[in-house]
């Protein structure tokens, strides 16, 4: 075990000293020793299409960790019908991974985008209506934008309504050529005309859409920091590209591919329940848990609601960017450092009130500044254990190496 008194240089060389035993994430128990674990996976060990299975691939999502760690966790430290709490859900990775192991699941997070894709990834389908919605939409659209651009303008100027009615949102002129602009409006006309009981996952399809059909190059998709519009050489595709002009490919391919993946998700699922809130934690009162896992917001390197623009955009999501816990807008200074140590402290207090006593806080976060060693202490837990965790593949293109520390904190 690691010693909470290590320095972040001791916990690693004491970690990679040892030599580990290469552990499944579904061979762990809890009796498995936490030093028998392998979490330090090889693209060979683990690769991307297991770390992106089924519904872990709705959509893209930056800075989420990967559902074998969350697994691994899962089933050393909980049963099934307990109950365990993200209180930063994000993508809903905990969510899902707790879903297929029959442990009921909480998760709150002030992104609304968020909230809106961890709903789609854990709500349960009939997946007949579920194909058939998805199909329907598609071939409304195809119907109404894969014609002549004289009978598309044709279609837009005898549709009226709010849906189509963006002629004042310059992220969407700015970011989105014509036909494909025209197409991503008439995908959300008809989600919002149409008699769809899969709604969310509609959206999803749309958003995902969108993500891919920006005026930006294809290598830089995470963060684009202004519209393409001339060919330029792509990394990628190592070749001269052109900038995205439609979405209605995109919308077909992910459409195709939604229904794969909540398919695969529908054999895997239990009757364990989900609840997904759009609230700040730092002023919840959380229900009855017996623990939780979590990856908070690192201080000063993403915005969660501007990495999805597209989306707010698109639906008119209530934006609570304000409230966002350590945004990469605020910095990485020492005020920023002291704020962000207060609100994920005050955070955990609030969970730890609703905590089963001797629950436990598993906690994924790079800790390169070292401030959970504050965190920890302001509350009333016993730090268990720090496992230092080289991560050798992330979504998105990082230059350098990459660390994240596995906090195990008992409730006192």
């Amino acid at each position: 075990m690691v010693s909470s008194t290590l320095t972040n240089e001791e916990k690693r060389v004491k970690i990679y000293s040892v030599e580990q035993i290469p552990t499944r994430a579904y061979d762990v128990t809890p009796e498995t020793p936490l030093e028998c674990l392998n979490l330090n996976w090889t693209e060979k060990d683990l690769p991307e299409r297991e770390r992106t299975k089924h519904v872990h691939r709705l959509h893209p999502y930056l800075g989420k960790y990967i559902p074998q760690l969350v697994e691994i966790f899962l089933r050393k430290y909980f049963s099934r019908g307990q109950t365990v709490l993200d209180p930063f859900s994000g993508s809903g990775t905990t969510l899902v991974q707790a879903h297929e192991l029959g442990i009921n699941s909480i998760g709150f997070d002030i992104s609304a985008f968020n909230v809106l894709l961890a709903r789609a990834k854990t709500q349960q389908y009939d997946l007949t209506q579920m194909k058939r919605e998805v199909l329907d939409i598609l071939n409304k659209v195809k119907a109404a934008t894969q014609v002549d651009s004289t009978q598309r303008r044709l279609w837009f100027e005898c549709t009226h309504g709010p849906y189509l009615s963006d002629e004042n949102n310059e992220y969407l002129e700015k970011w989105f050529a014509l036909k494909a602009r025209e197409e991503l409006l008439t995908y959300r006309y008809f989600i919002e005309a149409g008699d769809y009981q899969y709604k969310d996952l509609l959206k999803i399809i749309l958003c995902r859409s969108a993500r891919s059909a920006r005026l930006t190059t294809h290598f830089d998709l995470d963060f684009p920091k202004k519209p393409v519009t001339e060919p330029y050489k792509c990394y990628k595709h190592n070749r001269i590209c052109q900038p995205t002009q439609e979405a209605f490919k995109f919308l077909k391919r992910y459409s195709n591919d939604t229904i794969k993946r909540v398919s695969d998700f529908a054999s895997l699922r239990t009757e364990a329940t989900v609840e997904v809130y759009h609230d700040d934690c730092r002023t919840v009162d959380f229900p009855e848990i017996h623990g939780v896992i979590t990856s908070p917001p690192y201080v000063g390197l993403i915005d969660y609601h501007e990495q999805h623009a597209y989306a707010y955009n698109l639906l008119g999501l209530e934006d609570k960017r304000v409230h966002e816990i350590g945004p990469a807008a605020n910095g990485k200074s020492r005020s920023a450092k002291e704020a962000y140590q207060k609100d994920i402290a005050e955070v955990f207090r609030r969970v730890l009130r609703s905590m089963h006593d001797s629950g436990r806080l598993i906690v994924v976060a790079n800790d390169s500044a070292d401030l959970y060693r504050d965190i920890a202490a302001s509350l009333d837990v016993e730090v268990e254990n720090i496992i230092e965790r080289h991560v050798n593949r992330r979504t998105g293109r990082r230059a350098g190496e990459f660390y994240e520390s596995i906090f195990i904190w008992r409730k006192r």
